[in-house]
This record gives structure tokens, C-alpha cells and sequence, in this order.
């Protein structure tokens, strides 16, 4: 296999780079892990204001726009609400998002090799192992966006983050509320989130519902800590929580 450019890791970064480059010119293979992309999807999908601007994400797999935050002490009482002029925050439907993005990579001429590992390089041939075993790939250049613990990562120096958190999250489905102005609630609580922080943004279709901190600082495990807070997160109105419709949990780089 020949190519100009191997990116390895079809995430949000994989799949634009690898889009880019393919319609400026370029010959494009896209490698990653999973057999399928609609799954095991671990970031939350809660843009930020910037990533909205640059990037050209399809708005029909997008929450509606949140602009207000609301910042909770420890204590959780007397909380501090901030209003935008802006869009600040949408949730994206993180498997419909990667399946439409592969969709606009492929018809940009990107080859795409899902169920393939990155093993390492030797010279300029970079190993990788496919479905249907061992395949050897040329490229001038690779592109690393799979992790920052990835083969790929540690071989081209992007593993050098001093510290990982870890992240967990619930999206539930919310019911129409009339005159919930959907928002974005923060929880600075040490106790909850050591390190970061706790959250529920609820955009009145679906509530996200997640903690974060050093993996060392939770005793009984990260999943413990997230049915806790989600058993009295602010933002939810006091309302039983459902059944979750997706999980997500990840590794969060800092310090790097």
C-alpha cells in the first residue's frame, strides 16, 4: 500500500486531516481500530463556540445551541450564571457525526481502513495489521490521531502529557420542559471531581451527565462517582433520572 499520507485514528482530527488534505490533492489512507465508527465512541461531543467556527460539522447531527452556563462552588449553593451573546455550546450525535464525516472523506478520495492497527514503522514502511492480516504502507508523511496512548502517539513523540484524567458520562433523554432555557452546569467539587470537574449540560433534548479527575482520587471507581453526582446533579431539576441511552469514558490528556 502507497500513499502520500497515513492518518492513523478516525476521530473528529483523523477524519477532517485526512479530508483536507484529500481534496487539496492529496493521496489519502485513513486507518483505525474499529470495525465500525458508530461505536465504542468515547469523547462527550460538547462543542465549544471554537470548534463550531472551525469546523463545518452537519448541522442536522448537532443539539440546539446553549448560551448559558451556569458555575457551581462545592458547596453547590449560590451558584453563578453567565449569559452569551453567542452560541457557545452544542452536542453533536457523536455516531451519526463520524458516519457523515467518513461519507465526506470518502468522496473527497480518502481510502479508508477500518479494522486495521497502527504496530510502528520500519524505515519508511509503517506496519499495520487489517482485517485480513499484516500490511505493510509507504507514506511520506503520518499523521498521529488516535490518542495520547496510542502506538502511533509514543512513536511520534505525541504521548508526552505529564498526567491523564479520566472521564465518564451518561446522555439521557429529557423530556420538553416549557421554559427550561437549555444550559451548560459546571460543579467545581473536589469530592466529585478531583482535579476537574462535574457537569450536566441539558439542551433540552438530551442530558449529558458527567465527572471527571486523577483515576487515584476515586476509591470506589469512576462509575461510582458519576451514579452519585447523578443522583443529585444540579441542572436536572430533581427529576428521576432514566435509563441512560449511551455511555461514554476516556482518558483526558493535561500537561502536555
Amino acid at each position: 500500500m502507497r500513499a502520500d499520507v497515513l492518518v492513523v485514528g478516525a476521530g473528529l482530527a483523523g477524519l477532517w486531516t485526512a479530508t483536507e488534505l484529500a481534496r487539496h490533492g492529496h493521496d489519502v489512507v485513513l486507518a483505525d481500530r474499529r470495525t465500525r465508527l458508530d461505536t465504542t465512541v468515547r469523547t462527550t461531543g460538547i462543542f465549544v463556540r471554537r470548534t463550531l467556527e472551525d469546523f463545518d460539522l452537519p448541522p442536522e447531527h448537532l443539539g440546539p445551541p446553549v448560551r448559558r452556563m451556569v458555575l457551581y462552588p462545592p458547596s453547590h449553593r449560590d451558584p453563578v450564571t453567565l449569559d452569551s451573546r453567542h452560541d457557545e455550546f452544542r452536542v453533536g450525535d457523536m455516531a451519526a457525526l463520524y458516519l457523515e464525516l467518513a461519507a465526506r472523506a470518502a468522496v473527497a478520495g480518502v481510502r479508508i481502513e477500518l479494522g486495521t492497527r497502527y504496530l510502528g514503522s520500519r524505515g519508511d514502511v509503517h506496519l499495520l495489521h487489517g482485517p485480513g492480516g499484516p500490511v505493510e504502507a509507504r507514506a511520506t508523511f503520518v499523521v498521529g490521531a488516535d490518542g495520547a496512548r496510542s502506538a502511533v502517539a509514543r512513536e511520534l513523540g505525541l504521548d508526552r502529557n505529564r498526567e491523564l484524567l479520566v472521564g465518564a458520562e451518561e446522555v439521557f433523554s429529557v423530556p420538553h420542559r416549557a421554559g427550561v432555557v437549555p444550559a451548560f452546569h459546571c460543579v467545581l467539587d473536589p469530592r466529585l471531581a478531583p482535579g476537574y470537574l462535574a457537569w450536566v449540560l441539558d439542551d433540552g433534548q438530551h442530558a449529558h451527565v458527567g465527572v471527571a479527575g486523577y483515576p487515584d482520587r476515586y476509591p470506589h471507581g469512576l462509575r461510582d462517582a458519576l451514579r452519585r453526582f447523578a443522583a443529585t446533579a444540579p441542572g436536572l431539576a430533581g427529576a428521576p433520572v432514566p435509563d441512560a441511552v449511551e455511555r461514554r469514558a476516556g482518558p483526558i490528556p493535561v500537561g502536555g
